[in-house]
């Protein structure tokens, strides 16, 4: 079923769309909550909650990419629940992928830094756009989705060395990128 149709049902208030939204991105939701989740039932249980969340918001919204749509509800769901679980506790899955940011991206976002957070999110996105689109959904799979160099290196084909190298890369890259916009790292 289409996206549209898919749509159409949760406009109509009709259970089937949840059951076709599962059909057609289940296995993307579930991965999405299971690299930030390590636990299957946690996983599982924010893919149930980004249905709700989803049925919820549809209507007024009419989400242009349902599958982008989705991994974002799935994700800031995932996320909040590994924060509120990890508050006292350091967790390495997470912890090492935002860690790997940290030197690239400025501090925490105090209410004085509201337009710098914007300009800052414009800045990321042009960056994001002139990249080669390998690098792109490299970068993108690695930072937003929270895939592990592990499996990005096997489904390249190179060992996972040389993928982490290129994520350095990347890395370096937007920090400069970041910094010939104004921002201090």
């Amino acid at each position: 079923m289409d996206d549209l149709a898919i749509i159409a049902l949760y406009f109509a208030r009709d259970e089937e769309a949840i059951r076709q939204t599962d059909r057609k991105y289940g296995t993307f939701c579930r991965r999405v909550a299971r690299n930030i989740l390590t636990l299957p039932q946690d996983a599982e249980e924010c893919v149930n909650d980004g249905y709700h969340a989803a049925w919820n918001a549809m209507p007024p919204q009419r989400p242009a990419d349902l599958r982008a749509f989705l991994g974002r509800i799935v994700r800031n769901l995932s996320i909040g629940r590994w924060r509120r679980e990890h508050a006292q506790k350091r967790y390495a899955g997470l912890d090492v992928m935002l860690s790997e940011l940290e030197d690239c991206l400025p501090g925490r976002e105090s209410t004085e830094q509201a337009l710098e957070r914007t300009l800052l999110t414009e800045r990321i996105a042009a960056w994001l756009q002139g990249l080669p689109r390998e690098d792109r959904v490299l970068f993108l799979r690695r930072y937003w989705y929270g895939e592990s160099v592990k499996t990005l290196a096997a489904e390249r084909g190179e060992n996972a060395n040389r993928t982490a190298q290129r994520m350095r890369k990347l890395r370096l890259a937007l920090r400069d990128a970041l910094e010939e916009g104004g921002f201090s790292v």
